[in-house]
């Protein structure tokens, strides 16, 4: 079964790499050996430094996160030592001391990093999905070398500056006395190896930078800045190492009718004055090109709101589809010709209406007005 690593540290697994390293250095300082020298303790900070370590490396981190476990199969505790390996290293960094602590060479295949791309959309693209065309400059295997680093693709051999131990050990003086110090190998810039015919494309690294073009899914519903995943398609890692992963970033450009929130569309309707008292139909066109039918009722006031159920953006990877909400603006003409204003006049005689100051009630206009401005 996989090791809780955050557990152990007492983090959640959302935990930035700056909380995980604050827990550890609190915890760290309880059970170090010099503070705590019980079994317990010492089987407790060995616990946590290898929680450390895991989670302080990327990689590792992803395939804890993924369920697996990092030092499973045979891969045993990170480091090597008495307290479960390159708990001097961590401790030196925190707490300083420690200036002979070999840690070891590093290994030359290392996985690539990921990397992000951003893509525009239309607002049409969003609603019905789309594949899109992109180009990446990225980082790929070696294709002369096939990521060996080397022109005859034959194995590394080792330093001989350090002899494997991928740094060095030198002896300075100080007004403490001497120190000796660790640094890794000027040689090999410690991998503990070397290759002796580096290959002339690559210059020994196993990846060169390439240009890639690529095609991503974009799935219906999709909102703006979100980012779509495409594993193993990132930067090739130093020696041939694995790819990581490359993430698409969609920017939805602005649409010339709707307006999105959420997965629901909102649209501004003017309506004129006749129309909106004996009410009216009018004809749209959706975001996948059909034509929907508003239906303005008798007596439609400025303002009001009608809603078309389901005539919104679809909900990403999920049923349904959200509204389509029509603002409506209603259009008092300002140019009426003599004909017109009669008829008008007709109108007003008829209904017999005045102008009036109107009397604040529960739910009018004054509350609402206050109601925004308490927002």
């Amino acid at each position: 079964m996989a090791r809780d690593y955050y557990g152990i540290l007492g983090v959640d697994k959302n935990a930035t790499d700056a909380e995980i390293k604050k827990a550890y250095r609190k915890l760290a300082r309880k059970y170090h050996p010099d503070v705590n020298d019980t079994e317990e303790g010492a089987e407790m900070f060995k616990k946590l430094s290898t929680a450390y370590e895991v989670l302080n490396d990327p990689e590792k981190r992803r395939i804890v996160d993924m369920g697996g476990d990092p030092l499973e199969n045979g891969g045993g505790q990170p480091g090597a030592g008495g307290y479960g390996g390159g708990f001097g290293d961590i401790f030196e960094a925190f707490f300083g001391g420690g200036g002979g602590t070999r840690r070891g060479p590093r290994s030359r295949v290392q996985p690539g990093n990921d990397a992000l791309l951003r893509t525009e959309i239309t607002l049409e693209e969003a609603y019905a999905g789309v594949r899109k065309d992109i180009t990446v400059d990225t980082a790929v295997l070696c294709d002369h070398c096939t990521g060996t680093g080397s022109e005859s693709k034959a194995k590394p051999v080792t330093c001989p500056t350090c002899q494997g131990a991928g740094e060095i050990q030198e002896v300075q003086r100080s007004f403490l006395g001497n120190v000796m110090t660790t640094r890794p190998c000027h040689q090999c810039q410690g991998y503990g190896e070397i290759i002796e015919d580096p290959c002339r494309k690559c210059d020994g690294e196993g990846r060169i930078r390439k240009r890639r073009d690529l095609t991503v899914t974009v799935p219906a519903g999709i909102a703006d800045g979100m980012r779509i995943r495409m594993a193993g398609q990132g930067e090739v890692g130093h020696g041939g190492g694995p790819a990581g992963d490359l993430y698409v970033e969609t920017r939805l450009k602005p649409h010339a009718t709707y307006l999105r929130d959420g997965d629901n569309l909102h649209v501004n309707v003017k309506v004129p004055m006749v129309d909106a008292a004996l009410g009216t139909s009018l004809s749209m066109t959706d975001l996948a090109g059909e034509t929907i039918t508003l239906d303005v009722p008798q007596g439609v006031q400025p303002a009001e709101e009608i809603v078309l159920n389901g005539e919104g953006m679809p909900r990403l990877r999920s049923e349904g589809h959200g509204d389509l909400i029509a603002h409506i603006n209603v259009t008092v003409p300002e140019d009426l010709n003599k004909r017109e204003r009669e008829l008008l006049e007709e109108l007003r005689g008829l209904r017999g209406e005045n102008s009036s100051v109107d009397e604040e009630d529960e739910g009018g206009f004054f509350s609402r007005l206050r109601g925004k401005f308490a927002r």
